[in-house]
């Protein structure tokens, strides 16, 4: 309610744009503005819940990013098929050694050698569907 402070139950474009840069710390584009205008008069608790469910996929990137940079040790960007061994190894001994190359192979999904954080990010979501064989790691 910091941003509503006549308490209308409602934000003015202008407090909108307030609320946007407190809540994830940085001011939104004129492009994000005039999309967003469409949501402009709703009502607070519709605010929240919108902005509540933004936050968490934020959270979720972010949490993300954090595991993949633990993992990268050297900081190159990727992961090589050996850092992804390492990985693998430290966080769980049920992947097979025969297994890791096809493993490997399902993460890095441009086939280009190195798993990328897009190609790490996708797997985090994937991983958790029972075809994948990262679900049974």
């Amino acid at each position: 309610n910091m941003c509503d402070e006549d308490n209308k139950g409602y934000l003015s474009r202008e407090k909108f744009e307030v609320a946007l840069v407190l809540l994830f710390s940085y001011k939104p584009s004129k492009v994000y503005m005039r999309f967003i205008s469409i949501f402009l008069g709703i009502l607070f608790e519709k605010f929240l819940d919108l902005m509540s469910a933004r936050r968490a996929v934020q959270l979720y990137n972010s949490e993300t990013w954090q595991i993949f940079t633990a993992f990268d040790v050297q900081s190159k960007g990727f992961l090589t098929f050996e850092d992804f061994k390492k990985t693998f190894n430290s966080v769980s001994s049920k992947l097979p050694e025969r297994v890791e190359p096809e493993a490997f192979r399902e993460v890095d999904q441009d086939s280009d050698g190195c798993i990328s954080f897009k190609d790490f990010e996708s797997a985090m979501k994937y991983g958790h569907d029972e075809g994948s064989l990262l679900y049974f790691a």
